[in-house]
């Protein structure tokens, strides 16, 4: 009971944690008046991702690697698959060529730098700090080549991004106070998360990487889910693709980067036999989908779903 406890209890520090550390920090940043096509980029895009940083930084410097891996695997597979999977259910998505082609292809690099590292079977600091630099790189020339453009698609997708995080904007002060009260939550969301995670998987006889894989996983992408699926509600399904992109970049490049800066990590056997190349396919699958008419459908998300059901069955059986 305890570790469910425990569980249930980071879960929702989390979740709650992650939307107030959202919502305050992207008022702040209309309070400096940083233009929306940043906020966008940056803010919303990497900012929902907070939790699955903060969630395995902690289970890396517990030990937990297969917890910390797992957690930025699972919730790569989890965007592609229930996320925009879902989102297309709900409306059909419509795709920007120039902007998949950039971003979408930025993942699929992010992906295949990932999978090479996980097969090498030890995600230490030299591959950290490559993974930093190269989102430092693509975070870079991003912001240039859309100050550069008028109007592009891209841009479009980011300011949009910025206006769908929920709730009002406020002053300053109480911006800035509810990110730190979120960046607490979430902190302290994590620690017991991890904790409760690892008795959790201990009790019940599965892995700490199914663990993270699963309910780890889920739990740290509730902030995508309410953005994308916000996006969606407003007729925005492009929002919510680039949601996903933007977030499984960050997963790889600046979650797995700065975790394996911080502490390298030896990568459990099953995720590098099977969850990584599940991760790839997905990736390939997105790509694949976007690109066939530049619209992802009902009956596309639907297939989506149906994978992502198929691949808990697999892990949990």
């Amino acid at each position: 009971m305890t570790a469910l406890l425990l569980t249930a209890l980071g879960l929702a520090g989390l979740i709650i944690g992650g939307e107030l550390l959202v919502r305050g920090a992207v008022s702040a940043a209309k309070g400096f008046n940083i233009s929306p096509m940043v906020i966008g980029l940056t803010l919303v895009g990497f900012g929902t991702s907070t939790p699955e940083l903060v969630t395995s930084l902690q289970a890396a410097l517990n030990g937990a690697s297969g917890i910390a891996i797992g957690n930025v695997v699972g919730s790569n597979i989890g965007n592609v698959l229930l996320i925009l999977g879902l989102a297309a259910v709900m409306a059909p998505i419509a795709v920007a060529p120039a902007a998949l082609r950039r971003d979408g292809s930025v993942v699929a690099l992010a992906t295949v730098l990932c999978l090479a590292v996980v097969l090498m079977g030890t995600v230490g600091r030299v591959a950290g700090s490559g993974f930093l630099l190269a989102l430092a790189a693509y975070l870079s020339f991003t912001l240039i080549s859309e100050r550069r453009a008028t109007h592009s698609a891209a841009a479009e997708i980011y300011e949009r991004e910025a206006e769908a995080v929920p709730g009002p904007d406020h002053g300053l002060g109480l911006s800035i106070m509810l990110a730190l009260c979120g960046l607490g939550l979430t902190l302290l969301g994590a620690r017991a998360l991890v904790s409760g995670a690892v008795t959790l998987a201990q009790m019940v006889g599965l892995s700490e990487a199914v663990i993270g894989l699963t309910i780890v996983a889920i739990g740290t992408s509730m902030p995508e889910l309410v953005t994308s699926v916000i996006a969606v509600r407003r007729g925005q399904g492009d929002v919510a693709l680039g949601n996903v992109l933007g977030s499984n970049i960050f997963n790889i490049l600046g979650i797995l980067g700065i975790t394996a800066l911080v502490q390298p990590m030896q990568v459990p056997s099953q995720i590098a036999g099977f969850d990584i190349w599940v991760m790839a396919l997905a990736t390939a699958l997105l790509i694949v989908m976007a690109r066939t008419g530049w619209r992802i459908g009902r009956r596309e998300g639907g297939v989506m779903l149906a994978c992502y059901a198929a691949y808990l069955g697999w892990l949990l059986l």
